[in-house]
C-alpha cells in the first residue's frame, strides 16, 4: 500500500465542516455498532443551520442486511429526501467538499473500481475518493468486513479520525457551533 495513513484532529475538521458549501455522510456498520445515527442528524442539522448542504450517500449493503442504514436513519428522523443512493450521489461527489465516512469500509473502497484483481473488483461503490476532501471516522486500523486493505485510507485527500464514531461526532456537533 502506498503512503501512509494522515491522522487529523477533531478542529481541523470540525473548521473544514463549518465552513463546507456541501457536505456527503456515508454512513456504514460501523454507524450501528456505535448507535450513532442521533448524533450525525444532530451535526447534520448543525451544519444546515450554517448554510450547508448536505447529503446521505446510502450504499444498498452497507451494513448487515439492504436498507440497515435508512432503517438507522429513519430512527434519527433524518428526512428521506436527504438520503440518496449510489447512483444518484455518485455524480455529485467531485462537487462535495467534504465526505464524512462513517464506519464504511468496502463500500468505498476504490479497489472495487481501480483494481481488476482485487476479490471486491466490480462491486458497485460510493466514489467518495472524488470528493475534495474524504474524513473516515473509525475505531482503529483494522481491516473491514472484508478483510481488505482500503487504498482509500492512504489517499493524500483522506484524514482519518479515530475514535468511538458516536463519541466523535457529538464532540464535532460542539467544535462546528463553536467554529
Amino acid at each position: 500500500q502506498q503512503g501512509s495513513m494522515r491522522e487529523v484532529g477533531l478542529e481541523d475538521i470540525a473548521t473544514q465542516l463549518a465552513y463546507a458549501n456541501k457536505v456527503v455522510f456515508v454512513p456504514g456498520y460501523g454507524l450501528a455498532t456505535a448507535q450513532a445515527q442521533h448524533a450525525v442528524r444532530e451535526l447534520a442539522d448543525v451544519l444546515e443551520k450554517r448554510g450547508v448542504t448536505v447529503k446521505y450517500g446510502i450504499h444498498p449493503v452497507a451494513g448487515r442486511m439492504p436498507g440497515h442504514m435508512n432503517v438507522l436513519l429513519a430512527e434519527a428522523n433524518v428526512p428521506y429526501s436527504s438520503l440518496y443512493e449510489l447512483e444518484q450521489i455518485n455524480p455529485e461527489f467531485s462537487t462535495t467538499d467534504v465526505s464524512v465516512v462513517i464506519g464504511a469500509n468496502d463500500v468505498v473502497n476504490p479497489d472495487a473500481r481501480d483494481n481488476p484483481s482485487s476479490p471486491i473488483a466490480g462491486m458497485p461503490i460510493l466514489e467518495v475518493d472524488r470528493s475534495k476532501s474524504v474524513v473516515v471516522l473509525k475505531r482503529g486500523q483494522g481491516k473491514g468486513f472484508s478483510g481488505l486493505e482500503n487504498p482509500l485510507f492512504f489517499k493524500p485527500v483522506t484524514g482519518m479520525l479515530y475514535g468511538d464514531a458516536k463519541d466523535t461526532l457529538t464532540r464535532l456537533v460542539q467544535a462546528v457551533q463553536h467554529a
